[in-house]
């Protein structure tokens, strides 16, 4: 950030000069002193007026009046202050992975448990107005909440969720990035994957509430029409950022349908490197979430940057407050100490 960005008047800085010139001129004055007592040739008298050498607190005031000058002179170049302000509305879909691997028990108690306990957790922490979807996939996509305010609705969809079945990503992506931009997005004619008009997408027909896709996911995708990364240009030209958690570790197992009535024991290593792609090409972020309290500080920041804005403010108030206190600090102690004002 520059200094034009954090303070309204940053050439008015140049004043600040002025702080070093009085701390050379308070020295250079100590340094007198010795010369100036030499002169008084009444050394009795003198020792009983003038202390051998000035003790420490002779110096705090003049100290606090520099802070003060510092302060005020800082505080007419109206310093910046960037803050999170709440967002009034937004519209936010989470779309969490039930495929078969989501059973591996590498994040305790298992990742499909773990990421519904975060889930409510984050639906909770966001504020009223927010509107929130719930999509789950696994071998299909199922919109088990459109987006809504009533967190009931919502928690009772994530109550729901169970893991079987393969990975449809990218069809998934599709169905979020509709549910946010539904004026942007067509249907198919089966009804189930909304999929692109004919012609170009016009980024200003979208709506402009702010609009957020949430993916957690512990695979590689497997099944659907479109690509991970195909859904994630989509959503990049219609402005919808899309952040991404890979849930679990490169070493969890879960037991997988063998294709012949039976199940066995498999590795189910997350995609971290598509789950990234699909973040950084839609201007969202990617987190990587090995263990359930990683999962929940994932919700935490993800919140922070979706439920908030950022907002330059004035903060001028602060150092000219924290000028004028030092002053009236300086002040007293002098007259206390030195009966005299610095």
């Amino acid at each position: 950030m520059s200094l034009s960005e954090r303070f309204g008047d940053a050439r008015l800085l140049w004043l600040l000069v002025l702080v070093p010139a009085f701390l050379a001129a308070y020295v250079l004055a100590q340094r007198r002193r010795p010369k100036d007592v030499v002169r008084f040739t009444n050394l009795a008298l003198l020792e009983s007026v003038v202390e051998r050498s000035p003790r420490w607190r002779h110096h705090v005031p003049a100290a606090l009046f520099l802070l003060a000058m510092t302060a005020l002179l800082g505080g007419l170049a109206r310093p910046q202050a960037t803050i999170n302000v709440p967002r009034e509305e937004a519209t936010i879909v989470l779309i969490i992975d039930v495929s078969g691997s989501m059973k591996a028990d590498d994040v305790q108690p298992d990742r499909i448990t773990a990421a519904q306990d975060s889930a409510r957790s984050f639906v909770e922490s966001l504020p009223p107005k927010f509107r929130v979807g719930l999509i789950a996939f696994s071998s299909t996509v199922r919109v088990l909440a459109p987006p809504t305010q009533d967190r009931d609705e919502v928690r009772t969809a994530i109550d729901t969720l169970s893991a079987a079945g393969g990975t449809a990503m990218g069809d998934a992506l599709i169905n979020g990035v509709g549910l946010v931009r539904p004026e942007a997005l067509a249907a198919s004619e089966d009804g189930e994957i909304p999929l692109l008009d004919g012609g170009a997408i016009n980024p200003d027909t979208a709506a402009r509430v702010p609009a957020s896709v949430l993916l957690i996911s512990d695979g590689a995708n497997t099944a659907g029409q479109t690509q991970p990364l195909d859904a994630a240009d989509i959503a990049n030209q219609l402005q919808v950022p899309i952040y991404t958690v890979a849930l679990g570790t490169a070493t969890g197992q879960a037991l997988i349908p063998d294709g012949r009535g039976g199940s066995r024991l498999q590795t189910v290593p997350p995609d971290p490197d598509t789950l990234q792609a699909v973040a950084e090409r839609t201007g969202g972020q990617f987190y990587d979430a090995p263990s359930a309290g990683q999962l929940e500080k994932v919700y935490d920041d993800i919140g922070s940057k979706i439920g908030f804005r950022k907002e330059r403010k004035d903060a001028t108030h602060w150092p000219l407050g924290a000028g004028v206190a030092l002053l009236i600090v300086a002040a007293g102690l002098s007259l206390a100490w030195q009966q005299k004002l610095p």
